[in-house]
């Protein structure tokens, strides 16, 4: 790898038996077959006009590029779930899907996997808003009457919850291995980061946490919503939900800006604490890799900066020819 002063900043995420990384123009998946050979899905990045334009935007550009992020990523989530299927039938039984497939419109052709995304993300921020805060108020309506202490304690209820539910799924085979290939990605995210060539043996000896993962943000919207909450009173339940859904959009602007900053401050000696509720939180969202799914990660990683370097290439060359092509008075 060609040594570079400042790094390209690169963002990814597991899917089942792989890892999908996005570069600058493209966003790549690869997955471990079951014959142990090593798949690639590749998606070029076609962002609107109006997108690029609010990822400039404070606050907006979280809101933006997590349902972004929702919806690119689950196409490849389905793309792995796929191949994963696929492996487990048998060349009749292929056949048979095959056909059935071009006979018949699926949920995901009708609706777009991009669409089913989204949905999910947002009803899982809707359930992890409005949950916590129903128990919260049934528990401890007339206990309190500061609104920071029902804030806090809703605050708390929503960690118990969350932690409860990543601690139960990591016990299932499939989402251990999910949260493997989730430390791989950020592994060779770090290495990279730190200038090392990408062998196994040279990723392999860092962390599995990263500043930037998606589990900080989880805890930033929790202390967040923490704070924004407490400056606005309800008077019953129904209020109290529909204020929380309401500041949703508020709490995850703010929340994306300041794992930004933590980020951007994680060498700075004391600052850098800010990151370290992220940091615990994705004790439980990766494990240990191992040298295969590390493997599958950096055949991920670079071949997204190829796919990204070979675009700019094509790109220069479209230009200087249609530059040479140009009357240089008339332009």
């Amino acid at each position: 790898m060609p040594e570079q002063s400042s790094p390209a900043i690169y963002g990814g995420q597991a899917v089942i038996e792989g890892v999908m990384f996005g570069g600058k123009h493209v966003n790549v998946t690869a997955v471990r077959r079951k014959n142990q050979e090593i798949t690639f899905l590749e998606v070029p990045k076609k962002d609107k006009k109006w997108v690029t334009q609010l990822r400039k935007v404070p606050l907006l550009r979280g809101i933006v590029s997590i349902v972004d992020a929702s919806a690119k990523g689950s196409k490849h989530l389905n793309y792995s779930a796929e191949a994963l299927a696929d492996d487990e039938l048998s060349p009749e039984e292929k056949a048979q899907q095959k056909a059935k497939q071009e006979s018949s419109f699926s949920l995901t052709m009708i609706l777009g996997v991009a669409i089913m995304g989204i949905i999910s993300f947002v009803f899982g921020k809707v359930v992890l808003t409005v949950v916590p805060a129903v128990i919260e108020q049934f528990l401890f309506q007339h206990v309190f009457s500061s609104t920071f202490v029902h804030s806090l304690l809703e605050g708390v209820i929503k960690i118990i919850f969350l932690l409860a539910y990543l601690w139960a799924i990591s016990l299932t085979p499939m989402i251990k291995r999910l949260f493997q290939y989730h430390g791989a990605e950020h592994k060779v995210i770090s290495a990279y980061e730190a200038g090392e060539e990408l062998t196994v043996k040279n990723v392999q000896k860092y962390s599995r946490l990263h500043y930037r993962c998606g589990s900080s943000f989880m805890v930033l919207t929790v202390i967040v919503g923490v704070v924004i909450y407490s400056f606005f009173h309800w008077d019953n339940l129904w209020e109290r939900v529909y204020i929380r859904l309401l500041l949703l959009p508020l709490v995850v602007g703010v929340s994306f800006e300041l794992l930004r900053i933590t980020n951007s401050l994680r060498d700075i000696p004391v600052l850098r604490y800010l990151g370290y509720p992220g940091l615990w939180l994705q004790l439980l969202t990766t494990k240990e890799p191992n040298d295969e799914q590390v493997e599958v990660s950096i055949a991920s990683f670079n071949r997204m900066r190829e796919l990204d370097a070979e675009l700019e290439r094509n790109a220069s060359a479209e230009l200087s020819t249609l530059g040479s092509h140009l009357d240089p008075v008339k332009g």
